[in-house]
């Protein structure tokens, strides 16, 4: 008992050393699980033998992962899905399977074998690359979409995989598997509920268990939530999540099917259930603790020894299996039209071997496919492959995607041959409703932004745009800024925003400038540099939340809509106080302690004169708005009259 704990400790603790450091450094939290393997193990002999047995372990968090991804889709989305999930996903796996069982049959490999090696390195990481996304926030990307589609078709092609494999399966090996003891055959068919069945017996038993998959997941599963979520004990609920992907994946294993298959197929039968939420907040625990475990036992079983001694073998296998992968993917990327950034990102993400990689292996050396020594050269290409993805996707993020970002920004502005009342810098999520109002009511608008995909989505919905920099002195000529009334500006980039304000107000001294604030600073920012209107983008939307937010907890409508009102009123009249104080300092941080105390002053006059304005009696029936809470006018009376004698 004393080594599980030891062994516990060790695990953990290499990973919380080492993935901190690793996501400080930019590098991701899987390569640092991938470093700390290597590190307490061929490294430094922390761990050992014990590490395959524990990767079997830790192999579950891919199939909980697949669950949890199951629950996220819908049947109606994988129909949306079908052509690249089966075209794209399709000749993805094929392609790569037939080049990669050419180039081994070249080299005087068997075909049995070199199919072999071709589905095996087919495959790429789910858990590798769906984690990466979900860090970088890449998964929403065209690029993301794409990867995760060919993903989800790998992880289904396994299943047809598995069967074929043991078809391979070469007669030295079979005859030389006899000559062995049958205590490990007889022990895998007690586990087994297909092994000697004829074929036409072993496809009932098969769809029996899918059939029971996918009735069960969808008939049987709610009773058994409600009546569970009905003891009101969390920890049963945990239980019931875990034993029902504990379930499903023995199920699977017992008719010889891929048990993250089976939990994947469970998750998107479950997908419309009301329980999704509460099953994916019970599970991600143990699925992240279990993945991390997972690529942590990939670099712990790196064999130094194998891989020195056949250095120039396995360095040259696996980066001519990425290379190979890469170029089908990109090949394919032109033919499916995913253009830009998008087609490297599904390109690089994608290169790499993956965790069922693994699993093959071992079931090819378990059918008598492969012999065990190529089977450890192809697991170390597998491993190494995987640990050198992340270094795949910094390559994406500081070396190809800045240079797309700057061909695109660098393309040549459109010609507008158009001129408006009002001129609107920025068509994001700000300017389109802007826009739409505006052109609603037949004012004539001219519309600039510098993202090439926000112009072309904006073209794609009717709405039309100039792709171009607002900041350009050429551009708001031809724009008919001479004649135009207003000038909204609603660009993202503050920096950008405030020089294009003082530009304008210095050229076109008549303009109204109407501007979007990112925040207070902002605000300020803006207001110094000439703007006439300034509104914090989430100012309104806040209110209205919060006006909601009073209504739900008890008060009447009109009279919380006096208050939010009241809250406006009085919030004006400490404006001016703070901006005079911002803009006054000298500090480089212009929100100073000074500044800060006398936001602090406001705010706590605020509440109490809030509190004033609550105990007030007012009729349900009366129409009229309330003024500013009694007090807070001259609290900032008092702060402005501190402030002036101070100057």
């Amino acid at each position: 008992m004393t080594g599980y704990f030891l062994q516990a400790f060790i695990y953990l603790f290499a990973a919380v050393i080492a993935v901190p450091i690793a996501k400080r450094l930019g590098l991701g939290s899987v390569l640092g699980y991938l470093i700390a393997g290597v590190v307490i193990g061929p490294v430094i002999g922390l761990v050992g033998s014990e590490t395959t047995t524990i990767q079997h372990f830790a192999e579950f968090g891919v199939v909980m992962m697949l669950f949890l991804v199951g629950l996220e889709l819908e049947p109606r989305m994988l129909w949306d899905m079908r052509h690249r999930l089966i075209g794209l996903g399709g000749l993805q796996v094929g392609l790569s399977t037939f080049i990669v069982m050419a180039i081994a049959m070249a080299m005087g490999i068997g075909w049995t074998v070199a199919l072999t090696i071709g589905l095996i390195f087919s495959l790429s990481s789910t858990a590798i690359v769906l984690q990466t996304f979900n860090e970088k926030g890449l998964g929403k990307t065209e690029g993301g979409r794409t990867a995760f589609s060919v993903l989800l078709f790998q992880d289904i092609a396994v299943i047809p995989m598995l069967a074929l494999i043991p078809l391979l399966a070469l007669p030295e090996l079979v005859e030389k598997a006899q000559n062995l003891v049958q205590t490990a055959s007889e022990h895998s068919e007690e586990l087994s509920l297909v092994v000697g069945l004829p074929g036409w017996a072993y496809a009932i038993v098969v769809i029996t268990a899918i059939v029971i998959v996918v009735v069960g997941g969808h008939f049987l599963s709610r009773p058994l939530f409600r009546f569970v979520a009905s003891s009101g004990l969390r920890e049963i609920f945990t239980a019931t999540a875990l034993m029902l992907v504990i379930g499903i994946a023995a199920l699977m294993s017992l008719v010889g099917l891929s048990p993250a298959l089976g939990t994947f197929l469970a998750g998107v039968v479950l997908a419309n259930s009301e329980f999704r939420h509460e099953l994916e907040s019970n599970l991600e625990p143990f699925k992240g603790l279990l993945l991390g475990l997972f690529f942590i036992t990939v670099g712990a079983g790196i064999d130094f020894n194998v891989l020195f001694g056949e250095f120039g073998t396995v360095i040259g296998l696996t980066l001519a299996v990425m290379l190979i992968k890469a170029t089908v993917l990109l090949v394919l990327s032109f033919i499916f039209k995913v253009q830009g950034s998008d087609r490297w990102l599904f390109a690089l993400s994608l290169a790499q071997a993956g965790e069922f990689g693994f699993v093959l292996l071992s079931y090819t050396v378990q059918n008598h496919v492969l012999p065990t020594d190529i089977a450890q050269t192809l697991s170390l290409v597998v491993a190494l492959s995987m640990f050198l993805t992340p270094g795949l996707f910094i390559l994406f993020d500081k070396v190809i995607l800045p240079r797309f970002q700057k061909t695109e920004n660098e393309r040549e502005a459109d010609v507008i041959d158009e001129q408006g009342t009002v001129i609107i810098a920025g068509i994001g999520r700000f300017g389109q409703i802007v826009n739409r109002l505006l052109v609603a009511n037949g004012v004539k608008t001219v519309v600039l932004d510098h993202e090439v995909g926000q112009i072309e989505n904006m073209r794609s919905i009717g709405i039309k745009s100039f792709f171009g920099d607002a900041t350009r002195p050429d551009l708001l000529h031809t724009s008919g800024i001479e004649e135009a009334k207003v000038m909204i500006v609603a660009i993202d980039d503050k920096e950008r925003a405030v020089e294009l304000v003082k530009y304008v107000r210095k050229t076109y001294p008549h303009i109204r400038i109407l501007a979007r604030a990112y925040d207070r600073g902002h605000h300020y920012a803006l207001r110094c540099a000439g703007a006439d209107y300034m509104i914090s983008e989430t100012y309104r939307s806040a209110l209205a939340l919060g006006t909601q937010a009073l209504k739900d907890v008890g008060f009447h409508p009109f009279r919380a809509e006096q208050l939010k009102a009241a809250f406006v009123e009085t919030e004006a009249q400490s404006k001016e106080v703070l901006y005079q104080t911002w803009k006054e300092s000298t500090e480089e941080n212009k929100f100073n302690a000074s500044y800060r105390e006398l936001f602090m002053q406001l705010e706590e006059a605020l509440g109490e004169a809030m509190k004033g304005e609550r105990s007030d009696k007012h009729a349900k029936s009366e129409r009229g708005w309330t003024p500013p809470p009694k007090g807070y006018s001259d609290v900032v009376e008092k702060l402005q009259e501190e402030k002036g004698d101070e100057d």
